[in-house]
């Protein structure tokens, strides 16, 4: 480990790396507790997540991409049950972002706007956040969503003399 810092401006032109070598942490799921389970599983099938009902004596929601668990919507008790300390944030400001790619500007677009149609809150319209055109929806629970075309290419840095 070194002692140099990267600000957060910094770290957020750095090039997003997918490919993760076979020894070192990867990411596996992120759990979502919701207030009500079935209002977030509609906004984020509404999102476009295939995501199937909870069997009704567990209150517990999946997606899966490729196989591979990503998501969990569940609720308070649910966390509870894990961690009896466990309680739920303050209102005022959001505690996750979830970002999702999507493959042009215009799946952006037609995303929030279809978000937006249903009533669901944007935090930020599309447009140009940093190199990537993109936007931020809150979820039914104040998460905010963010829906990203990134470009595949980086212009070349500009070169100071």
């Amino acid at each position: 480990m070194t002692n140099e810092s990267t600000s957060a401006a910094e770290a957020a032109t750095e090039p997003i790396e997918h490919d993760t070598p076979s020894n070192s942490v990867r990411f596996a799921m992120v759990v979502l507790y919701a207030h009500d389970l079935q209002r977030s599983i509609n906004f984020y099938r509404l999102l476009g997540l295939d995501i199937a009902d909870p069997h009704p004596e567990r209150p517990v929601a999946a997606w899966r991409e490729n196989g591979a668990l990503r998501m969990i919507i569940t609720t308070a008790p649910v966390a509870q049950r894990f961690d009896p300390n466990w309680a739920r944030p303050e209102p005022g400001g959001y505690q996750q972002v979830i970002e999702f790619f999507v493959n042009d500007d215009e799946a952006v677009d037609a995303t929030w706007e279809r978000l937006t149609s249903a009533g669901h809150k944007s935090t930020r319209a599309p447009g140009h956040l940093l190199d990537a055109y993109a936007t931020m929806i809150e979820d039914p629970d104040g998460n905010v969503v963010l829906i990203t075309n990134e470009p595949t290419e980086r212009a070349p840095e500009p070169t100071t003399a």
